[in-house]
């Protein structure tokens, strides 16, 4: 695919970035040849090949999503400037 300079400078203004005459003329090139990489893709047949998350076939280790208090309640209050019905107590920030 080819892209000339007024592309790369509507894609550049849509970017929010600013590039000289020099840097749109050197950049065109470039980004014909990522799009002619990309249209090389788009060829390879891929009917039978699973989605991959990673290369290496790892398995995590997972655990119960169990909901608990932790059970330290008493712990952190003994942490707690003040406390009142077992809950922190802050000074009133509205009146």
């Amino acid at each position: 695919m080819s892209v000339d300079t007024a592309t790369v400078k509507k894609i550049a203004s849509l970017a929010r970035i600013a590039i000289t005459e020099e840097d749109a003329t050197r950049l065109a090139p470039e980004l014909g040849n990522i799009l002619g990489w990309i249209e090389q893709l788009g060829e390879v047949d891929t009917q039978g090949v699973e989605p991959m998350t990673a290369v290496i076939a790892n398995q995590l280790r997972l655990r119960d999503d169990v909901v608990n208090d932790g059970g330290i309640r008493d712990l952190l209050m003994q942490n707690a400037p003040q406390a009142e019905h077992g809950f922190f107590t802050v000074p009133k920030v509205i009146e």
